[in-house]
């Protein structure tokens, strides 16, 4: 089978959680069909990542995202306004890009084409020859995201930007989804809401997942070091930044009323300046690293205090496989299949998220407890291998099926 995926950024190297994921089903799918990936530059340092990909990719193609003030996007944005799209979608249009698609498909038949959500309207400059097979790859909701953004930006034209595009976004990605003749989303509940808007459509739930293989239990971090806690993300993208500004503001001093001791360490690539301000006093922030599991051997326990965002939280999994103990809000765990108390512990209020934290420092048998049914979980519904097979299946459905 010749399989086209289209992507929004280079999916390695693995920095990020959505460049995970699609790293991860591209290389399983790649195991066993010809895959052609076309994607855009976030910056031009990515381009390094193009050889390794090459290495179980058939076709590579890459181009720069396009680089302009705000003020000369304004007309683009406009009009894609006026034509009923969501204006933040022009800021992902490359004409390159677009030029390197149709290439692709001059040359080669594809029975696949697989696009990013975020990327839908590269749909619409495909040539129309072929008997190719569409399907939209829903990592999370963008309208959702803009939403909840939203609700705890703190400034104000930041937050009117987010509720227009949230509506904005809102009408137009089921409706267009309809163009596809699948789609597919992380988890049930992102499934449903799919659905509730455009009841017609074929849903399949691809959910994220974690290399098990290569992320393996840790050992228990040495008792007599002071307890570090550690957020994971990237920490340029706003509902990260408000998670930490939320929990260093509103939790960890209540957790140091416990443990004075307690350590934060903030990790992942392009912290914003308020984040990177909250540093000194016993937090830590990284920027990017080139191996996460090393930060995660440091760590006593693994924080979520998420209140805006998504989809499904890798950096959750990633806990469970190497396992550490997890808080996360509701929101940050929102769409897994965890119980609360059974597989990480779950709170929505700082007294919560605080009292919790101090927990689990405290008890170790709830660590370990919370620690073997994570891994347990992540080994019988999360791992990459299963996840990508599920994905072929729904290839298969749709192209040999259909035959």
């Amino acid at each position: 089978m010749r399989v086209l995926m289209i992507a929004n950024y280079l999916p390695y190297p693995q920095i990020t959680g959505g460049r995970i994921r699609i790293y991860n089903l591209l290389r399983r799918v790649a195991s066993r069909h010809d895959v052609s990936l076309a994607a855009l530059l976030e910056a031009p340092e990515d381009a390094d990542g193009v050889s390794h990909l090459r290495q179980f990719c058939v076709n590579v193609e890459t181009a720069s995202m396009p680089q302009r003030t705000r003020l000369a996007k304004a007309p683009g944005m406009l009009r894609y306004a006026l034509q009923g799209k969501p204006p933040e979608l022009m800021l992902l249009h490359s004409d390159e890009l677009v030029g390197k698609i149709r290439q692709l498909c001059s040359v080669t038949d594809f029975d696949v084409v697989q696009i990013e959500s975020v990327m839908g309207l590269y749909l619409a400059t495909l040539p129309r020859t072929g008997s190719w097979k569409s399907i939209e790859m829903f990592q999370n909701f963008t309208s959702q995201q803009f939403g909840r953004i939203s609700e705890v930006e703190h400034r104000w034209d930041k937050r009117l930007r987010a509720r227009v595009n949230g509506t904005a976004m809102g009408r137009w990605e089921p409706r267009y989804a309809g163009k596809f003749d699948r789609c597919t989303t992380v988890s049930e509940a992102d499934r449903g809401l799919l659905l509730r808007a455009n009841p017609f459509l074929h849903v399949d739930v691809i959910p994220n997942g974690v290399d098990t293989e290569r992320y393996q239990p840790l050992p228990p971090r040495a008792e007599a070091a002071p307890p570090r806690l550690m957020f994971i993300g990237s920490m340029g993208y706003p509902p990260c930044i408000d998670a930490v500004r939320y929990f260093c503001r509103d939790i960890l001093p209540r957790v140091r009323r416990a443990i004075p001791a307690v350590e934060l360490q903030i990790v992942g690539g392009d912290p914003h300046p308020e984040v990177v301000a909250l540093g000194g006093d016993g937090v830590h922030v990284t920027g990017r690293v080139d191996d996460v599991v090393s930060y995660y051997q440091e760590s006593t326990v693994c924080i979520v205090p998420l209140r805006a965002g998504g989809g499904t939280r890798l950096k959750i999994l990633e806990a469970m496989a190497l396992g550490r103990p997890v808080v996360s809000t509701t929101i940050g765990c929102e769409g897994l299949d965890v119980v609360d108390g059974d597989h990480l512990l779950v709170a929505d209020t700082p007294e919560q998220f605080a009292d919790k934290i101090v927990r689990l420092v405290q008890d170790p048998a709830l660590c370990q407890h919370l620690c073997a049914n994570g891994r347990q979980l992540v080994e019988a519904h999360y791992g990459w291998k299963s996840i990508g097979d599920r994905l072929m299946t729904v290839y298969h459905e749709m192209v040999w099926d259909a035959n």
